[in-house]
């Protein structure tokens, strides 16, 4: 040991940190909740205890509990003196955004500023009042969110003495104090531990009487003591278990004697525990000389000061990798999250993930286009999924229906929509997904007698899906299966979107709001006002008056009912043969509408936007326009967009057909399905084929070379 004239000098053992993996969470939720990109430094507390084993310091630790629920309320970061078991000692955090700027901090700067502070508290006579600010701690670190590294250094500022103080004595507080002294003094200091008012102040007085009696005393008490003439020692929480270092804390306590009341000779006592109560085996009592350095006497002067926290020995930061300890499905749920926080940071600052998470979606048909469109919503951050689908997964699916694989096709296939949500749940698993084996009826497919009981409960149990959802998007491969939802979203007024493929073209499109005002049977979104999205949608939907024609639905330009398309089909017609990237795009575009819906605050009745028009131009909204329809084609690598508006003859979704089905229900379904022609007589389509065929024209024969022109 070094040593002086006077004796050698007085080393300390250093603090030591723990952290606990719960404040890595919590900083990680911080950073994308609330911080985002903000560096700006962040009041944290740290908590420790007097040494409590005779092999092992006591560490400075990081809690949960450590880091502010708001960060900029420095309210948060006082220091309570109420537990025993945890001493608290305020910090500060300085988290950077990225590794590069966490190396190039400058850390000197940084110790010093936090040791000003000291400094500052001990001269302002805060630290009298406050004791714990004497061990203000520093934090730097940066939290890889990506791959959950987090790089982290401790400093514990300590302010140098200079010169440095020598040690006169130290030894077991058991042999330097009397029997009856040292009875007193456990006493005293256990009754101190034990009172909620006290048991977290880690620096205090130890007075003792000349009848030996001792008291433990707060340090604004010091004059006090001194007039009294007791024997008097400056005790304090010591987390080193060195039989011949003082823990670290004692540094700045004496730079707080020496500077306050300007003694040289100081008596203190490293306070330590053995199962919660005073072991004066244990505990030092020392003797110290300190000389006063000069430049404190000048106001402006900022001690120099030394505390970096080493790591193996070696003066460089440590990282932790937490990807091991955590709960797989916590860290899916951070990371998906962690994607869709950054883009609200920067580019989309009005994005709703509440409302993309609580959104319910119906998928019907869990083929390419609805494999695609599940994924495609799980990435924007949509939790609740429903997949409907009757048919079995084959040979030919894994390829382009990307949930699914060769196990899925074995021993004649899995129900697709089962093996979706099981695929769903592998990729995401917090993923709210369900798969319902269900066919959709279908008008132009006939029903028999025995058969139509069964039918009857599908579309009941399909009627009960769409109510019970925000959003409903048609996937499925004909266009007959799409009349059934398209009448029932209409009629619920859902945001409905359909997807359609043929060999090198795709349609995507939004359909309009639904036909009438009111039902007769309110869903169960309106039954509790605010209980989901739909409740919402309805209320926008509702406020739009019929100054302007609504956007039509899928069936709106057609002039005839859907009928059967899968009969008399050859293998090539059997199957739905696409280009392979075609599902993809739709799927794409047909979820970046949604997500464009549910952000405008028209909603679901929000108008047709086109690229170059001044409607869109003025709306100014952060995804951009809301086009009703989307049409493309890969061979000439084009896309249109288009608008089409609500058709009076529309077969599923008109006034007509909308107020027939609140009357009849499931037998006006029945019919439509057994009976072709019945939607063409009920809109007026047979009548108007009928007028388009009478038409005649008076065509003249007679040409002449002259008035043709050359196109």
């Amino acid at each position: 040991m070094a040593g002086t004239e006077n004796g050698p000098i007085l080393q300390f053992a250093p603090f030591q940190s723990s952290v606990d993996a719960g404040f890595w969470h919590e900083l990680s939720s911080l950073k994308l909740n609330k911080l985002k990109t903000d560096e700006s430094p962040i009041p944290i507390t740290g908590y420790y205890t007097p040494c409590s084993n005779s092999q092992v310091s006591s560490h400075l630790t990081l809690l949960t509990e450590s880091l502010p629920t708001d960060p900029t309320d420095e309210q948060q970061a006082k220091t309570s003196h109420g537990n025993r078991n945890k001493c608290s000692v305020p910090g500060i955090l300085y988290n950077t955004n990225t590794l590069e700027g966490y190396y190039a901090l400058d850390k000197q700067a940084l110790l010093k500023a936090e040791a000003k502070k000291i400094w500052d508290d001990i001269q302002s006579g805060k630290a009298e009042e406050d004791s714990s600010v004497l061990s203000r701690f520093l934090l730097i670190s940066f939290a890889d969110l990506k791959k959950f590294n987090f790089y982290y250094w401790f400093a514990f500022p300590g302010i140098v003495l200079d010169p440095p103080a020598t040690l006169v004595d130290l030894k077991p507080a058991s042999k330097w104090f009397t029997p009856k002294e040292a009875e007193s003094v456990s006493a005293s200091c256990n009754e101190w531990r034990m009172s909620s008012l006290t048991a977290g102040v880690p620096f205090f007085l130890v007075s003792i009487s000349s009848n030996s009696q001792a008291a433990i005393r707060p340090l604004k008490d010091f004059e006090t003591c001194q007039r009294e003439g007791h024997k008097m020692l400056f005790g304090f929480y010591d987390p080193s278990h060195l039989p011949n270092n003082p823990g670290w804390p004692l540094r700045n306590f004496l730079v707080f004697i020496s500077a306050k009341w300007n003694l040289k000779k100081i008596q203190f006592l490293c306070y330590r525990e053995n199962h919660g109560f005073a072991d004066l085996g244990l505990s030092l009592v020392g003797e110290a000389l300190i000389q006063p350095s000069q430049a404190w006497q000048d106001q402006d002067h900022v001690p120099n000061a030394v505390g970096w926290e080493l790591n193996k020995g070696k003066r460089s930061s440590r990282c932790i990798n937490l990807s091991t300890s955590m709960d797989p499905t916590r860290m899916a749920i951070s990371a998906a999250d962690l994607n869709l926080k950054l883009m609200m940071w920067r580019a989309l600052p009005s994005l709703n993930l509440t409302m993309l998470s609580t959104t319910k979606c119906l998928l019907l048909g869990a083929g390419t286009l609805g494999c695609q469109v599940a994924r495609m919503l799980m990435a924007w951050g949509v939790r609740k999924i429903t997949l409907v689908d009757s048919g079995k997964v084959a040979m030919s699916n894994p390829l382009r229906q990307s949930l699914y694989t060769l196990e899925d096709c074995l021993n004649g296939g899995d129900f697709k929509a089962l093996a979706a949500v099981k695929s769903l749940k592998r990729i995401f698993p917090a993923v709210e997904a369900e798969g319902v084996v269900m066919a959709i009826p279908m008008p132009g497919h006939p029903v028999a007698r025995q058969e139509e009981e069964k039918v009857v409960d599908d579309c009941k149990r399909l009627s009960d899906l769409i109510e019970s959802h925000d959003a409903v998007f048609l996937l499925t491969d004909t266009r007959e299966s799409r009349w059934l939802p398209t009448l029932l979203c209409a009629n619920a007024n859902k945001v409905t979107i359909t997807g359609a493929l043929g060999f090198d073209s795709f349609l995507v499109m939004r359909h309009g709001a639904g036909p009438l005002l009111s039902r007769n049977t309110p869903s169960k979104a309106e039954t509790v006002v605010g209980s989901s999205l739909s409740a919402g949608v309805e209320e926008m939907s509702l406020g739009q008056k019929d100054s302007k024609p609504r956007l039509g639905c899928y069936f709106c330009n057609d002039v005839v009912a859907p009928v059967d398309s899968t009969a008399n089909r050859t293998l090539d017609q059997q199957c739905t043969v696409t280009r392979p990237g075609l599902a993809p795009i739709a799927s794409a575009l047909a979820v970046e509408l949604l997500v464009g819906i549910l952000h405008h605050p028209h909603g679901i009745s929000a108008k047709a936007e086109f690229g170059n028009s001044l409607d869109s131009v003025n709306s100014e909204q952060a995804l951009g326009i809301l086009p009703h329809q989307i049409r493309g084609t890969l061979s000439q690598f084009s896309q249109m967009i288009l608008v089409g508006h609500s058709s009076n003859s529309c077969t599923a979704c008109c006034p007509i057909v909308v107020s027939e089905y609140r009357k009849r229900g499931l037998e006006f379904v029945l019919e439509a399905i057994n009976h072709p022609t019945y939607l063409e007589d009920l809109t007026g389509l047979t009548e108007l084929m009928k007028s388009a065929n009478s038409f005649e024209l008076d065509w003249d024969n007679e040409t002449d070379d002259d008035d043709c022109v050359e196109i």
